[in-house]
């Protein structure tokens, strides 16, 4: 039985762990405190506490790292100097993970990489992010990429939509207006797992994939719709001219011959009740 570790058993990691654990996979869990461990007990996840702090990384228990792939799947936080602190912690990291026989990895990045330049972005492009999670997203990706020990495979996942996460909300607080116009780069939680399980399965190892719905309305098309179906009040929309994106995913569908289960993210709004 293959062994699978997720470093951040949290929205993500949660539902994931438990597909695993139903695909066969034996699955190793980390979260941050110990009242949290339980949670991961009752679910058939082998519990861990690990914390990475600005200083170091610790861990309960080092067999953690012992496994056949382990998914990375810890946001930046969105704190000051965490351009510095980010890319220290995946170096602390890494230098655990340089003590096992660690051969596989998936590490979840963002498409926050990418400055919004009105581009089809594509992961050959150069990187010059515009917020400091981003910035601190390249420089993890770049100690990834340089070791050699293990081969890592980089996931740039778009805005996370679906499960108890209402998109309603996301733009509710707004006080200003928000440039309808901008198109979203958006994914539902479960092709984030399907995509990941994928990964896995056909082996696919020291790539970068970007990963979002084929297709991108405006924000106005989308957050109106969810506002409409939440009953929660839309924000204000103006047609202005804000620096946007396209993320490009063709490279995730042609390498894992991928067929997405929410192709817009209005299908995701269309098949359910937030």
């Amino acid at each position: 039985m293959e062994t699978v570790s997720i470093l951040g058993v949290g929205w993500l990691g949660l539902p994931l762990a438990k597909r695993l654990i139903s695909d066969g996979y034996q699955v190793k869990g980390s979260v941050t405190t110990a009242e949290k461990m339980e949670l991961l007990q009752q679910a058939a996840i082998w519990p861990y506490q690990l914390i990475a702090s600005p200083e170091n990384l610790w861990v309960n228990d080092a067999s953690f790292f012992n496994a056949d792939v382990l998914i990375i799947s810890i946001p930046p936080r969105r704190i000051p100097d965490i351009e510095s602190i980010f890319p220290r912690q995946i170096g602390y990291l890494i230098n655990e993970l340089e003590k096992t026989d660690l051969k596989k990895v998936i590490f979840i990045s963002s498409t926050s990489v990418y400055p919004d330049e009105g581009q089809q972005a594509v992961e050959t492009d150069t990187l010059s992010p515009q917020k400091a999670s981003g910035r601190a997203l390249v420089e993890a990706e770049n100690l990834f990429r340089q070791n050699s020990q293990f081969k890592t495979t980089i996931i740039r996942f778009g805005g996370l939509i679906g499960a108890d996460r209402n998109p309603a909300r996301f733009l509710a607080r707004r006080k200003t207006a928000v440039d309808g116009r901008k198109p979203v780069n958006l994914i539902h939680q479960d092709d984030c797992i399907a995509i990941i399980r994928e990964i896995i399965r056909q082996n696919i190892w020291g790539e970068t994939f970007n990963a979002c719905c084929p297709e991108h309305p405006t924000r106005r098309e989308f957050y109106l719709r969810a506002s409409l179906l939440s009953g929660i009040p839309a924000p204000d929309f103006e047609d202005g001219n804000e620096a946007f994106k396209i993320v490009n995913s063709q490279k995730l569908v042609r390498y894992l011959d991928y067929e997405f289960k929410f192709p817009s993210p209005l299908d995701y709004l269309n098949r359910t009740t937030i």
